[in-house]
């Protein structure tokens, strides 16, 4: 690759893939990572705390209205299997590329099931950026790849023998 002026671009090859909230800090781990790990951190975990207090205004507004035990318990019961499913589906994402079908068809519950999506990004980002493995192997092997595909070759190829 080259520039503007025809000098050799001096990042050739390929360039690591941006993380929400990190960019390519954690490629290096500089530019203020460690502080926006500690951030996303306390975001994510506030952000699990204020939805559960919405979920209790819901549930208080459930026990004002009346409506029964049934559907309270069954109303609970859906906010748990949701959240559980949304922290799985979240948790596992951090380690391989989700289905696009499949994440489509699930938005519904992972939308119901938020906190558990939210608990899911605190637990990941108290040991790494969310999503950093796999950025991180993604980006090894497309580095491996590259410089085998740009490792130059030894000798003169045509003095090279040649089986009949």
């Amino acid at each position: 690759m080259s520039d503007v002026n025809g000098t050799p671009d001096q990042a050739a090859g390929p360039r690591p893939e941006p993380i929400r909230f990190f960019g390519t800090t954690w490629v290096d781990h500089t530019g203020g990572y460690p502080a926006r790990r500690a951030g996303v951190a306390a975001g994510s975990l506030a952000a699990a705390v204020a939805s559960c207090f919405v979920l209790r205004f819901a549930y208080e507004g459930l026990a004002i209205a009346d409506i029964g035990s049934f559907v309270t318990v069954l109303m609970i019961v859906m906010f748990a299997i949701c959240s559980a499913l949304a922290f799985r589906n979240t948790w596992d994402g951090f380690a391989k590329r989700p289905d696009p079908a499949r994440q489509a068809s699930l938005r519904g519950l992972l939308t119901i099931g938020f906190v558990g999506s939210l608990l899911a990004y605190f637990l990941r980002s108290l040991t790494e950026a969310p999503g950093e493995k796999l950025h991180r192997e993604e980006y090894e092997t497309a580095r491996h790849q590259y410089e085998k595909r740009t490792k130059r070759r030894t000798g003169n190829p045509s003095k090279k023998r040649r089986t009949p």
